[in-house]
């Protein structure tokens, strides 16, 4: 496998100093690590960008997540490995990944149940991760940035 060209973030690294400046700047007690990362492998998975869906697994693999957990973040509803709090914000980010999928983009449900586990400033940083990812994502798609490159 061979991408189709070279990582438009690598032709601007103003462009991915600016993503990364985003991340680094929601690092933060408000939104636990392993939560966003959880979060980055279900926008993956629903982007099919093989590239994040390897890294965000194996990140959550290093960070002593169990394989389980890992391989059922897909089907998160259907499992019993998930806390409240984790699966409020797997649905706001199925739901804000597939925006032109519903009527109502996000539901209020879904929001009111996010609101209920996270406060603002968690909220804020959950929101920018799934606007991150979904970003990270969309590039990778289109040049079909090969999966497992990325040294984790």
């Amino acid at each position: 496998m061979q991408a189709r060209m070279k990582n438009p973030l690598m032709l601007y690294p103003d462009a991915l100093k600016g993503m990364l400046a985003i991340d680094k700047a929601t690092e933060s007690n408000a939104l636990p690590f392993v939560t966003r990362k959880l979060v980055q492998l279900r926008a993956s998975q629903i982007n099919g960008c093989g590239f994040c869906t390897d890294m965000h697994a194996k990140e959550l693999r290093k960070a002593g997540e169990k394989d389980e957990r890992v391989f059922a973040v897909a089907a998160w509803r259907d499992t019993p490995y998930f806390n409240d709090a984790e699966r409020a914000a797997l649905a706001l980010a199925e739901d804000a990944t597939r925006l032109a999928d519903r009527t109502e983009p996000v539901s209020d449900a879904v929001w009111d149940n996010a609101r209920k586990h996270y406060d603002e400033k968690a909220l804020g940083a959950l929101i920018l991760q799934i606007a991150l990812i979904n970003a990270f994502n969309r590039v990778n798609v289109t040049i079909k940035e090969v999966a497992g490159t990325w040294p984790v």
